[in-house]
């Protein structure tokens, strides 16, 4: 049974009748496709067709790393391969949608709400797991988040922020109902933050760690909700036979790059922290907070047979499809 059918036999159980049709439309249009990849083969030498550039979007999210690291070592020099940067995940989408770009590292959330409006979304690669990169931050004096109630909260007006907030709010007894959420995109974070607009923070990235050297405190992570916030590549479905061969190298090559990066951390890291405009120690740590499958953990993934996997995304397919259900998404 693949990872489709089982979220789908999950979430019968979980929904009633009329939004389980729903489900069943969204979880039809989020296809995953497991793509043949090896490590070690010799990119240079496979044939670059079709010419035109596949474009794919990303932004400083560490997790995306990898994919850069892999056009820094050279891997990408005989594919028509282009990674086009953006400011949020958010903004990443919009060109998704718009079809500026061909295919985009999105967290598994963002790929849920494409694939409720649009049938042209497959995943190609599982790229991290967050296990504490994501979190709660709060002003010094807020010791856990039992204290926000009536504060001043926030977030991304995204899935994943739904996704995160609930998640937290639901491990501390706490309702949406008892904070006042304050709608931000991540690079407004930090100046709001600062400005004292803000009592807590749901953040990451860049605008997380300037947050924690100016002194916030850290409430909860991700690493309390183990498997839930996944982040992916996934690409537009007429790409698959478009450029069929520069996916197989965009992947292949990304896999070579982590490879490449657990053997050789001290370097892969300082050329990595190139884009992040982070320090190689920062970007050391923010890795900590990663958990990057490998091959053929993608392999087991893709194709349903990693169990504890899909039962760690159970509760961040319902909360998402219950937040496009009640937003008329579908």
């Amino acid at each position: 049974m693949n990872l489709i059918n089982l979220l789908i036999k999950y979430q019968n159980r979980l929904l009633n009748k009329s939004s389980g049709v729903l489900f069943v439309k969204l979880l039809k249009n989020l296809t995953w496709s497991i793509v043949t990849v090896v490590l070690g083969i010799d990119l240079a030498n496979r044939t670059t067709e079709p010419v035109a550039r596949l474009r794919i979007g990303a932004n400083l999210w560490t997790g995306y790393g990898t994919l850069y690291l892999a056009r820094d070592l050279g891997y990408y020099d005989k594919k028509p391969v282009k990674l086009v940067d953006y400011p949020s995940g958010t903004e990443e989408v919009r060109a998704y949608r718009n079809n500026e770009i061909e295919g985009a590292g999105l967290s598994i959330d963002q790929a849920i709400s494409l694939a409720a409006i649009q049938e042209n979304i497959k995943i190609i690669a599982i790229m991290e797991v967050s296990h504490g990169g994501d979190v709660f931050l709060g002003k010094p004096e807020i010791t856990d988040m039992k204290a926000l109630k009536g504060k001043r909260v926030g977030v991304e007006a995204t899935s994943l922020g739904a996704l995160f907030i609930t998640r937290a709010l639901e491990k501390n007894g706490i309702s949406v109902k008892d904070i006042q959420i304050v709608s931000l995109e991540l690079t407004e974070h930090e100046q709001a933050y600062k400005q004292g607009n803000l009592d807590a923070v749901f953040t990451f990235g860049l605008a997380k760690i300037k947050l924690l050297v100016a002194g916030s405190r850290s409430l909860f992570n991700s690493r309390q909700i183990p498997g839930e916030i996944v982040d992916i590549t996934a690409v537009i479905t007429e790409a698959l036979a478009n450029y069929s061969d520069t996916i197989q190298g965009l992947i292949n090559a990304r896999f070579c790059a982590l490879d490449f990066s657990e053997k050789n951390p001290q370097y892969a890291h300082t050329r990595i922290a190139r884009r992040t405009q982070l320090t190689k120690k920062k970007i050391w740590n923010a890795f900590k907070t990663l958990r990057q499958p490998n091959l053929h953990t993608n392999q087991r993934i893709l194709n349903g047979t990693h169990l504890k996997f899909v039962n760690n995304m159970n509760d961040s397919i319902r909360i998402n499809v219950e937040n496009m259900l009640e937003s008329r998404l579908i």
